[in-house]
């Protein structure tokens, strides 16, 4: 029975030891910094969830035509994963939201 009882620890020490040092590895192998350069390239893009449909109506709450603003808000939403706040303005916030275009080079999110 010890001998169970100290091979199970034995097996969970070498796994607490393995995790750590690839742990170590990962940490070790994030993309530098360059001096004078303030953006840093990395592989993955993390985003925040975002429930584009209650953010959409509250964006467009005061609209004229509400369904077809919360329909180009949605879309915007699903592309750039985030909506300003308030009502109107606030693009800032949001620079992909202010940035996308229709076909016809206009605007596209409310």
């Amino acid at each position: 029975m010890k001998l169970f009882f100290l091979l199970l620890v034995a097996i969970l020490l070498i796994q607490a030891l393995l995790h750590a040092s690839a742990f170590s590895n990962n940490a070790n192998s994030l993309p530098n910094m360059n001096e004078g350069s303030d953006t840093v390239a990395l592989t993955k893009k993390y985003h925040k969830k975002i429930n584009c449909k209650y953010a959409c109506s509250r964006r467009c709450r005061k609209a004229s035509r509400k369904k077809v603003c919360e329909r180009a808000c949605k879309t915007c939403c699903k592309k750039c994963h985030c909506v300003p706040p308030g009502t109107y303005g606030h693009k800032s916030a949001c620079p992909c939201y202010a940035k996308l275009k229709t076909h016809g080079n206009k605007l596209k999110c409310p």
